[in-house]
């Protein structure tokens, strides 16, 4: 029996990523995502003559909707698009590094093919666009993501629970598929599992914070203000989004301080969100 297709669906998107980079100086390019559930993308379709998008934040658009059409259904590209109305609305900015576009490309398969499995709709995201976040799947958290391949590399354990507070300091940037030009992290995978193991909050921070130095020692330019407001506020280290404007401050549970917000706002940070991350399910 088919499954029912549904007429609206919110996909959660992430804030940055706790590290990313090579795998090796000349290897893939991979990814500890940090699932952010107060960042979504929200879509719904209904019946119209032809293919249409209605997109104010240009998500996607029409050309790379219908490519992605395309792909989930495995038809060649001359045949028609389905026919659908689809809007889509984003509560965090398109090149913020929070999967703005990856979450529109999984809202959309989950509205036009529920039976598929996450790493099909991993797949057709790579074939679209060339990159991809893990979004697709239920904790995302918890694999090593090949993001140029929209595969798991290795299975990981969940990171131990945290405070993120952050925001978007501008300005945004999309991922650009061809760029590689990430920082070597391979010497930091095995030391953050065995955090990871053991509950080692202070460690994963440290971590997260070295990998952000090195990917904005590589691809700069811009100063980052966040060792210096993580050193006054009292935070564990900090995190990035390594391609676009999102930048995290890490703290243990109940431990951001009141002023906090006020001090990232300050210092330029837009659209100021708090949230928790890591633990079990």
């Amino acid at each position: 029996m088919p499954l029912t297709r549904p007429a609206r669906v919110s996909v959660a998107g992430h804030f940055g990523e706790w590290m990313q980079g090579r795998i090796g100086p000349e290897g893939e390019i991979a990814l500890i995502t940090l699932p952010c559930p107060a960042l979504q993308v929200h879509a719904s379709r209904r019946p119209a003559a032809q293919l249409q998008l209605h997109s104010a934040q240009r998500l996607l658009v029409p050309a790379r909707l219908r490519a992605f059409l395309q792909s989930l259904n495995r038809q060649p590209l001359s045949l028609p698009a389905p026919r659908h109305a689809f809007t889509l609305r984003a509560t965090m900015p398109p090149g913020g590094g929070a999967g703005a576009s990856t979450a529109a490309l999984v809202a959309i398969a989950r509205l036009v093919r529920p039976d598929l499995d996450p790493a099909e709709i991993a797949l057709a995201c790579i074939a679209t666009e060339g990159a991809s976040d893990p979004l697709m799947w239920p904790r995302p958290d918890r694999m090593l993501w090949a993001s140029r391949k929209g595969h798991s590399l290795a299975r990981l354990p969940a990171p131990p629970r945290c405070e993120i507070l952050g925001g978007f300091l501008p300005p945004t940037q999309r991922t650009d598929p061809r760029d590689l030009n990430f920082a070597d992290i391979s010497d930091l995978i095995a030391p953050w599992r065995q955090a990871a193991e053991a509950r080692d909050l202070p460690e994963i921070a440290r971590l997260a914070s070295l990998s952000a130095k090195r990917n904005l020692a590589q691809r700069g330019p811009r100063p980052d203000p966040l060792p210096q407001l993580a050193r006054e506020l009292g935070a564990l280290g900090h995190l990035a989004a390594h391609t676009g404007s999102a930048r995290g401050l890490i703290f243990a549970p109940g431990c951001v301080p009141a002023r906090a917000a006020s001090a990232l706002r300050a210092a330029g940070f837009r659209q100021i969100l708090q949230f928790r991350a890591g633990g079990p399910v």
